[in-house]
């Protein structure tokens, strides 16, 4: 196996410098509490993360996680195949998510890949607002966004399904699937081509890890059953994982998403709702909140039939969410600043020409 078939490219090699060429490129397949594990052109490795690497990261962010491309020295002494990652290498691609619970900071899901896609049931868990979260961090990841609707042998109102989705996709392509069939997998195959990566997002019970089953052509990622009652899954998979496809082409799977909280800027949110920015212009004042304002153009396509209502609300909803989370950013950012020069001042005067 050899490093293009792993995913590495020019983008990676040129960030390599001269005094590295030593260290050893590997990426991560997966992740444990105080172990990576690795794999290079020379099979797998497991790896160790010093503790400056750790105190010098500002974030969760800046460590490393599945599907990121490291450098990595042997460890001397150690055990064969026992290295030390010195370098995490910048990513051309990350899909995020704000960490769970009150914690202002960056989850990064999956790095470093081609095609996100997004899965969800035809059964009684499918949620369109959901999905549009999900296309809204995806503008952001740098990786094509691919909807995919499975358990289509169970699905009774299809043609409603797509149509209430037609609001939201926006030229995203969508493919209909029913992994335990095993129908319409083989145009998901198409988008993993050799040395390319792609990441199953999801909830729990969407069947991810079926279709990834399907995918690699055998049972490796354990599977679940929904309730009936709600059709609510559970996490049957608990950590993510890179796994290499029979045909070339790499496939994470991620464990299924209680919380999808955003991780993202206006910018994005203005692609995601391109069709009510370009409407947006054409009103009379330019700071127009689409509300009560005369000569509002959001308004009257509303009115007129051009635009659903429900999706205005949803962009308003989440253009109050990404304010909100700007907001605690930059309290974040300023209480980190003052926590660094305390630091700093604390160093300055235990210096030895201080105390002298």
């Amino acid at each position: 196996m050899t490093l293009t078939d792993l995913g590495w490219s020019h983008f990676f090699q040129q960030q390599v410098e001269p005094d590295e060429a030593d260290l050893i490129p590997a990426r991560v397949w997966r992740q444990d509490i105080n172990q990576y594990h690795l794999v290079s052109a020379d099979g797998e490795l497991s790896g160790t993360l010093p503790g400056r690497f750790r105190q010098s990261a500002l974030s969760k962010a800046d460590l490393p996680t599945v599907g990121d491309w490291v450098l990595v020295s042997p460890i001397p002494g150690g055990e064969q195949g026992q290295v030390q990652i010195e370098r995490l290498l910048d990513r051309k691609s990350r899909f995020s998510r704000k960490e769970a619970g009150d914690v202002v900071d960056e989850q990064i899901v999956a790095a470093n890949i081609d095609t996100v896609f997004i899965v969800s049931s035809l059964d009684d868990d499918f949620n369109v607002n959901r999905l549009e979260r999900y296309l809204l961090l995806s503008q952001d990841s740098g990786a094509l966004p691919v909807i995919v609707l499975n358990k289509a042998d169970i699905c009774e109102d299809l043609e409603e399904r797509l149509e209430a989705l037609g609001h939201v996709t926006r030229g995203t392509p969508v493919h209909v699937v029913s992994a335990k069939d095993n129908a319409g997998v083989d145009i998901i195959k198409d988008y993993v081509g050799p040395g390319s990566t792609c990441a199953l997002l999801g909830s729990s019970g969407v069947g991810k890890s079926t279709l990834i089953n399907r995918l690699l052509g055998y049972d490796r990622f354990a599977t679940g059953e929904v309730r009936e009652t709600d059709s609510k899954g559970r996490h049957t998979t608990t950590f993510r994982e890179m796994a290499m496809l029979p045909d070339g082409g790499m496939v994470i799977d991620t464990p299924g998403m209680r919380e999808l909280q955003l991780w993202s800027n206006t910018t994005a949110l203005e692609g995601t709702f391109d069709d009510i920015e370009t409407l947006a212009m054409n009103c009379r004042f330019s700071d127009c909140q689409h509300q009560s304002e005369p000569g509002c153009a959001v308004k009257q396509a509303v009115a007129s039939g051009e635009l659903n209502a429900e999706r205005l609300a949803r962009f308003e909803k989440l253009q109050r969410e990404v304010a909100h989370l700007v907001s605690q950013e930059d309290v974040a950012a300023r209480t980190q600043r003052k926590q660094e020069f305390r630091r700093f001042s604390k160093l300055i005067r235990n210096r030895p020409d201080k105390r002298d």
